[in-house]
């Protein structure tokens, strides 16, 4: 079981990687720039920064993780025991605010936008899942 564990934690390490760089790239991928342009500056920086926050962040989580899967899987270091804790609480309560917070309006009756958000609840839940059970045991 605690190999199966450590491959699913590379596997969201990796993910959690791709997720930190598609982050960087959100503007441009959503075609954000003429709306952040409205914005008054204080607010415009303010987004940026929580970008690349959030980014790096995420990018830490996938570097410890790919560093100590072994040690998350095994629950035998206190360490990173708590580390795999914060991180299925963080992406835990993704899932809970992309449920609860943002409005259906935002994929409703578009088929992509649609797949896109069933396939991050998946992902992010499937992240909250394999830290929980790494944490509290599987």
């Amino acid at each position: 079981m605690t190999m199966h564990l450590r491959w699913c934690l590379e596997v969201a390490a990796v993910a959690q990687l791709g997720v930190a760089a598609l982050n960087l790239g959100l503007v441009r991928l959503l075609q954000w720039k003429t709306s952040l342009r409205q914005l008054p500056l204080l607010m415009r920086e303010v987004f940026q920064v929580h970008v690349w926050f959030i980014s790096l962040t995420v990018a830490a989580f996938g570097v410890m993780t790919l560093r100590f899967a072994g040690s998350m899987a095994a629950n035998e270091d206190p360490v990173a025991t708590w580390l795999a804790a914060i991180i299925s609480i963080f992406w835990g309560l993704r899932v809970f605010i992309q449920l609860a917070y943002y409005s259906v309006s935002h994929w409703r009756r578009n088929n992509l936008r649609t797949a896109v958000h069933i396939f991050l609840l998946i992902m992010y839940g499937g992240m909250a899942v394999a830290y929980g059970m790494a944490a509290w045991g599987a």
